[in-house]
């Protein structure tokens, strides 16, 4: 769903940059969305639409972030327990901290919560140090997920057990 007219996407290849667990959340609520968002005419970055069977993962995400205007991360039960989730949130998160206001995170919580998030209870703050242990993984990688993770919740997002349908 890339566009390559400047007018349509800000001067980014992408207006929106959904981050999200598969498994938890792609068929469903994320497809909805994708799908709703791209019926508005929104150009969107959805892992599976747009990246390609031999291509680099790590390159095509790092590309996708930076030329991203939106971030929308989809915090879920297990989307701390992939590392890939928290490398992109990371990441999301030194966008935004460079761009000067021109970029912004949209955080949504469906079936956690904002203390989850804030790693003030056990979920997500687990998830992390398995994959600590698990990975063997260095104190900062840890360090700037944790980080990414706080900073995103100070955010004003959408927790999606307070709406109806």
């Amino acid at each position: 769903m890339a566009s390559s007219d400047p007018s349509t996407s800000s001067g980014s290849e992408y207006q929106v940059f959904l981050s999200f667990r598969g498994p938890d959340t792609r068929v469903g609520f994320t497809d909805f969305l994708f799908h709703s968002l791209t019926d508005a005419g929104i150009c969107i970055f959805r892992d599976d639409e747009e990246l390609h069977v031999g291509e680099r993962i790590d390159g095509s995400l790092q590309r996708a972030i930076d030329n991203s205007r939106i971030y929308i991360p989809i915090f879920s039960r297990t989307y701390a327990s992939s590392q890939w989730c928290l490398c992109e949130l990371a990441q999301i998160v030194a966008n935004t901290s460079k761009s000067e206001g021109k970029k912004e995170i949209l955080p949504i919580f469906i079936d956690v919560e904002p203390d989850d998030v804030k790693l003030k209870t056990p979920l997500y703050r687990d998830a992390i140090f398995n994959l600590e242990r698990e990975k063997k993984l260095s104190n900062g990688q840890v360090d700037a997920w944790r980080e990414a993770l706080k900073e995103v919740d100070a955010i004003k997002g959408w927790e999606v057990k307070k709406y109806k349908g």
